[in-house]
């Protein structure tokens, strides 16, 4: 895993600072602490950080093509690339290295743009064309690896692997986005393509972009979409054999590196899975990783042990205190912009460990996504067909009714908070999933934000992400349909972001076999009764994992990566809390309703509320404000994570 920066100018051939570039490339310096490469020539400067995995001795970067006319900087894994050095040879392509980066300056000698369509992999990277004077940008298809961009004011185009790289540099646009900040207090991160900043964007996963000299306006297109056909016609039994072997192709291609590897091993279904295939296509024990927590409600590690023991691994454990708060500040600068899950605590620990013993580890992530295991997907369901045995014209006021008069009961059983569910019953599909997993949702953001926010935003309404992904999904599947939203949206926004961003703080590269592109076109074609069945969730993958996995671990309830949130903020964080939420800080934006932030402190701390996700929102939107208001226009030193 690496880092790429660089300065491309649209309008000519202006010669690029590199004391900058180099600023700008240090600011990543974690993301591959083994080397640091440039190439400048007129009107381009590239940089690179190496985090050696594959081909030690000669995966350099930048890396160029025989005649040195087209050169790469790249961020990720090409899985595939031993299958398409033959080919490219063929076609009379020489390759000086072992490395998977020479395959694309090759293959974008062979096919130009379309070369994305043949890479199999995580990745972003940065490749330049002398003879067509082009540069040319793509993520991978399931957005693991990011890739921010910006067009400055003086026509250079800067892009880097995280925020960071572009806030060192000093004419960058850092004017906050209003609508960035809705869909923060909405979703608890900033969608793609949007950035906090104005002038920033991501590039969107399976996207690439082309830009020329003369070109100031870029614009990026999609080269890939999963479609959910749900037309395949195997059986059962079929599917789980087909599973099977897709899923031990995908774990065999991410256990090729020349340093030691291992995995996570949370002792949920899915990383256990990951563990299984890797145990049985290893002739040596595989190195595993676990966090136990002292707080028994949210501690997974004796499943995690059964797996380890049942296939012999080298497993290390190591506990985390429940109270374990000191990273709140350094996530702030993990993440560069707002970013409010609270699983990044465990996350960071858990890929500390795992850098002690190994540089390449596999995860389970994106199983929840494509096998339909969240809980969220039930209720959905359930509440979709209410929806559908009743006209729109009927639901909307009726619902909408209840939902505004029952009352907010957290305290109460579970069978007893209606009020969420009146307030979905309320709305079409879109607009229910997007209000159940919002996690403040509408009527909280409307009394949080101040009357100046309201008017910036205009009407703006975070839905709308949401909304544009549902125009694209080609299905209307209800299963199939929030599937969909959470790949294009929390996979990408959340999940991916947080694990990139707390592997390379510590120099730890994350290869994730579930998001095998082909293993997830696969899925999707099958229909949605072999997802979730009978309200058992991951119904094929369970299937699947039934002769290598205990029943204990593969049907037991999720327990997820969470820490107690709404207990620190009613006892070691309390005053903290207070402080932060109703410190000049979060008041001197402009952004809030100071009334509206005092209830949600009061209501918590008395236990009327359970208002710990929104509190969390607020404080990490505050470590935000803070780096930025203390780093005005060169951001501080990036911090040493150990």
């Amino acid at each position: 895993m690496c880092g790429i920066a660089g300065l491309f100018d649209t309008r000519g051939k202006r010669e690029q600072d590199r004391d900058l570039l180099h600023r700008m490339n240090e600011t990543q310096f974690h993301r591959g602490p083994d080397e640091g490469g440039y190439h400048f020539e007129p009107g381009l400067g590239l940089a690179h950080r190496r985090l050696s995995i594959i081909d030690l001795a000669s995966g350099q970067q930048p890396l160029f093509n025989e005649d040195g006319s087209v050169v790469v900087v790249f961020n990720g894994e090409i899985y595939n690339f031993q299958e398409l050095v033959p080919e490219l040879e063929s076609l009379g392509h020489r390759f000086r290295t072992r490395s998977d980066t020479e395959v694309i300056v090759h293959a974008w000698e062979a096919w130009g743009e379309s070369c994305v369509e043949r890479f199999r992999g995580m990745f972003a990277f940065a490749l330049h064309d002398r003879n067509r004077d082009t540069l040319f940008l793509a993520r991978d298809r399931l957005g693991v690896k990011p890739l921010f961009y910006t067009m400055l004011s003086d026509g250079v185009f800067a892009f880097g692997s995280e925020l960071k790289v572009l806030m060192a540099h000093p004419d960058l646009d850092r004017r906050i986005d209003p609508l960035a900040v809705e869909e923060y207090f909405a979703l608890g991160y900033v969608a793609e393509p949007r950035t906090i900043f104005k002038g920033v964007s991501k590039l969107g996963a399976g996207e690439c972009l082309s830009i020329r000299r003369g070109q100031e306006a870029p614009q990026p297109r999609a080269y890939w979409d999963v479609r959910f056909s749900l037309d395949s016609p195997l059986s059962v039994a079929d599917a789980v054999a087909e599973l099977d072997h897709r899923l031990q192709e995908s774990v065999r291609l991410r256990m090729i590196a020349d340093v030691p590897l291992g995995a996570f091993l949370s002792g949920g279904v899915d990383s256990s899975a990951v563990v299984a295939t890797m145990a049985g296509l290893s002739s040596q024990p595989v190195n595993t990783c676990s966090i136990a927590f002292d707080d028994p409600r949210f501690d997974e590690s004796e499943y995690a042990q059964q797996v380890a023991e049942r296939y012999g691994t080298n497993h290390y454990v190591e506990q985390v205190a429940s109270d374990d708060f000191s990273l709140i500040d350094q996530l702030a600068g993990l993440y560069d912009e707002p970013y409010a899950d609270s699983s990044a605590i465990p996350t960071y620990r858990v890929c500390g460990l795992a850098r002690k013993r190994v540089t390449v580890a596999l995860s389970g992530d994106g199983g929840d996504e494509s096998f339909a295991g969240y809980r969220r997907y039930r209720s959905h369901l359930m509440e979709q067909r209410w929806r559908d045995s009743m006209p729109y014209g009927v639901r909307r006021p009726l619902f909408g009714m209840l939902g505004r008069v029952y009352p907010k009961a957290d305290w109460a059983p579970r069978v007893f908070r209606a009020k969420t569910t009146f307030q979905a019953l309320a709305r079409d599909a879109v607009n229910a999933y997007f209000h159940s997993v919002s996690i403040m949702r509408g009527e909280m953001r409307s009394k949080l934000f101040s009357p100046a926010l309201h008017r910036e935003l205009d009407g703006y309404d975070a839905l709308e992400v949401f909304r544009r992904h549902a125009r694209q999904a080609q299905t209307d599947d209800p299963l199939a349909l929030i599937q969909y939203l959470d790949l294009k949206t929390y996979l990408v926004g959340d999940i991916n972001t947080k694990v990139d961003r707390a592997s390379m703080a510590h120099s730890l590269e994350v290869r994730e076999p579930l998001m095998d592109h082909l293993l997830v076109e696969w899925l999707a074609s099958l229909p949605s009764r072999l997802k979730l069945a009978n309200g058992e969730p991951k119904f094929l993958l369970k299937r699947a994992m039934e002769p290598k996995l205990s029943k204990e671990v593969l049907y037991r309830r999720k327990m997820g990566f969470a820490v107690p949130l709404a207990r620190w903020f009613r006892g070691p964080l309390k005053q903290r809390v207070r402080d932060t939420v109703l410190g000049e800080n979060l008041l001197a934006t402009g952004y809030f309703n100071p009334d509206f932030l005092r209830h949600l402190v009061e209501a918590h701390a008395s236990g009327a509320r359970d208002y710990s996700s929104a509190l969390w929102t607020m404080m990490m939107f505050d470590a935000f404000v803070r780096r930025e208001t203390g780093g005005a226009t060169e951001p501080r030193p990036v911090v040493a994570y150990s």
